[in-house]
C-alpha cells in the first residue's frame, strides 16, 4: 500500500490542531505518558533528530524515533533505536534504517485505525484527517505499544499547528530558522519563528523514568527547557519572548554553548560541561551544529535526574547515520545525494561540496517539489553546476522538470522524466574525475539512493 499516494488519507492546504486532538481522544490520547523531546526548525531537524536518537541509544534507553519525510520506504519514518543488548532489539535488513516499523505492524496498525479514521471524519467539523494526522497518531500508539523511554519527535511543517504539537516535551528544540513554507508560515522571518516557536509551552507535572532498571525523574511541575541553534536576529528575539512568557530556559547554541573543530574532529565547551575528542560521519561543518543541539538536548535531561554520559554521547555522535544528506554512494565517479530543499540548506550543502570535495566537472542531477523555493534552491546550486540534468520524484507534489529550465540560463541543461533516467545520463556523462551531484527534494535522493544501493 503507497500510504501516501493512498487518496483516503490526503495532505491538505488546511492544519487545525483541533482536528488532530479530537482524533487522538477517540484513540484514548496514545501520546499522553510520552516523554518527548520536540524538534522543530527549517534546516537540520532530521540530522538533530537522529543524533539525539543515537546517543540515547547508547545509554540504553529505547527510543522511538519519528521524522519526516522518508527516502525509499514509509517505514522509516517510525524507528526504535535499542541497543543491542536490549530485549527485543531487531536490526532492519537495511542498517541506515535499523528499528524501523516492521510491514506486518504498520499493516495491522493501518487496518486497525481504519474504521476509527472513517468514524472521525464522518462525524467531525473540519475537513478530513491528512495522512501526516494519521500517520502521528499511528507513530504515538506505536511508541506506546512498546514502552520507549523517549520518543524524539520531529515536526512536519511549522510548530504552532504541527499535527506533532499535541505532546508536552521534556525538551523543546529549534534548529536553524530560515525563509519557508512562506504561504502557510507567514512572509517574514519573525512570522515563520513565531509559528516555529509554537512548540515551546508552559509547565506540566512529569511521570517517572526508568534507567538501567531505576527510576529516575520526577512528577513535580517541571521548568520547559529550550535549545536553540544560532539565529538571525529577530528569529533570537522572538524565541526569547517566548520563553519568557512561559518560564522557559533557554539555551542558545554559540553562547551558553560553544564548539572548535580539533584536527578530524571537535570539542565543546559550556554550561553543561566540556566534550573534547568528538567525532561524527555525517559531512558538512553544518552537522557540527547540528550535533552540538544534540549534546545540548540530550544534557538537559539532566534537570530531570537522567544521566548520560560523554562516553554514550561520543558514541552516538559518531554512530549516526542520516542518508541522503551529503552522502557520498560511489568514488568513480564521485556521487554525493542530498535532500536539501530550501534556499537554506542549499546554500549550506553547496558550502560543504567546495570544502569536503575535489573534482573535474560537476553535474547536477535536480528535481524540486512544487510547494519550495524553487528560485532560491535553483540560485544556491546553479553556481556548483557545469551542467544539469532536470528530472522529477515519482510524487504528486514533484514539479515538471521543464519548468525549472528557466533557472539555468546559462547552463546546458537536460529533461529526463524519471530519477532513473537522470541518474542514467549523468553517469554516462562523467567521467571518473567528475562529481555527480543528486538534490533539490529528499523524494528525489531517496529514489536515487535506492537504485545506486542495489
Amino acid at each position: 500500500m503507497n500510504y501516501e499516494k493512498e487518496s483516503n488519507y490526503p495532505y491538505r492546504k488546511s492544519f487545525k490542531l483541533e482536528r488532530m486532538k479530537g482524533f487522538l481522544k477517540l484513540l484514548k490520547n496514545p501520546q499522553e505518558g510520552l516523554r518527548c523531546l520536540h524538534i522543530a526548525g527549517s534546516k537540520g531537524k532530521g540530522s538533530t533528530c537522529a543524533f539525539i536518537a543515537y546517543i540515547l541509544r547508547e545509554a540504553g534507553f529505547k527510543t522511538g524515533l519519528y521524522t519526516s519525510p522518508h527516502l525509499v520506504d514509509f517505514r522509516e519514518r517510525i524507528r526504535i533505536l535499542q541497543s543491542p543488548g536490549h530485549q527485543g532489539f531487531t536490526r532492519s535488513p537495511v542498517d541506515d534504517f535499523e528499528g524501523m516499523i516492521s510491514k506486518s505492524k504498520l499493516t495491522g496498525l493501518v487496518e486497525k485505525l481504519k474504521p476509527l479514521i472513517d468514524k472521525y471524519n464522518r462525524a467531525s467539523k473540519y475537513e478530513d484527517l491528512t495522512f501526516f494526522e494519521v500517520y502521528t497518531a499511528l507513530a504515538f500508539i506505536y511508541f506506546k505499544e512498546k514502552k520507549v523511554d523517549f520518543a524524539v519527535l520531529e515536526t512536519g511543517l511549522g510548530g504552532r499547528l504541527d499535527a506533532t504539537n499535541v505532546v508536552n516535551a521534556l525538551v523543546s528544540v529549534l534548529t536553524p530558522i530560515s525563509y519557508e513554507h512562506t504561504d502557510k508560515l507567514g512572509k517574514t522571518l519573525r512570522q515563520i519563528a513565531k509559528e516555529k516557536a509554537g512548540i515551546i509551552k508552559a509547565g506540566y507535572g512529569l511521570p517517572a523514568c526508568r534507567q538501567a532498571g531505576r527510576v529516575t525523574g520526577y512528577g513535580k511541575v517541571r521548568i520547559p527547557i529550550v535549545v536553540t541553534a544560532p539565529q538571525e536576529k529577530e528569529v533570537m528575539q522572538v524565541m526569547r519572548k517566548k520563553c519568557k512568557k512561559v518560564g522557559a530556559i533557554i539555551t542558545e547554541v554559540g553562547k551558553d554553548i560553544r564548539y572548535r573543530k580539533t584536527g578530524n574532529g571537535f570539542s565543546v565547551k559550556g554550561i553543561y560541561g566540556r566534550y573534547p575528542d568528538l567525532r561524527i560521519r555525517l559531512i558538512g561543518s553544518h552537522q557540527l551544529i547540528n550535533a552540538v543541539m544534540a549534546i545540548s538536548a540530550v544534557r538537559a535531561l539532566q534537570s530531570y535526574n537522567i544521566k548520560v554520559g560523554i562516553d554514550c554521547i561520543r558514541r552516538g555522535l559518531y554512530h549516526t547515520l542520516w542518508p541522503a544528506r551529503c552522502e557520498v554512494l560511489s568514488r568513480d565517479p564521485l556521487v554525493v545525494l542530498d535532500g536539501a530543499q530550501n534556499a537554506a540548506s542549499a546554500r549550506v550543502f553547496k558550502e560543504a561540496v567546495k570544502e569536503n570535495f575535489n573534482y573535474g566537472r560537476l553535474i547536477l542531477v535536480l528535481g524540486i517539489s512544487n510547494d519550495k523555493d524553487t528560485a532560491g534552491i535553483c540560485g544556491q546550486l546553479d553556481e556548483l553546476a557545469d551542467e544539469i540534468i532536470l528530472t522529477k520524484a515519482d510524487n504528486p507534489r514533484a514539479a515538471k522538470p521543464g519548468c525549472l529550465a528557466k533557472y539555468f540560463k546559462d547552463k546546458k541543461t537536460h529533461i529526463a522524466r524519471t530519477v532513473k533516467e537522470a541518474l542514467g545520463l549523468a553517469l554516462k556523462k562523467a567521467n571518473a574525475q567528475d562529481l555527480v551531484l543528486v538534490s533539490g527534494s529528499l523524494f528525489v535522493a531517496g529514489e536515487a539512493r535506492k537504485i545506486l544501493v542495489r
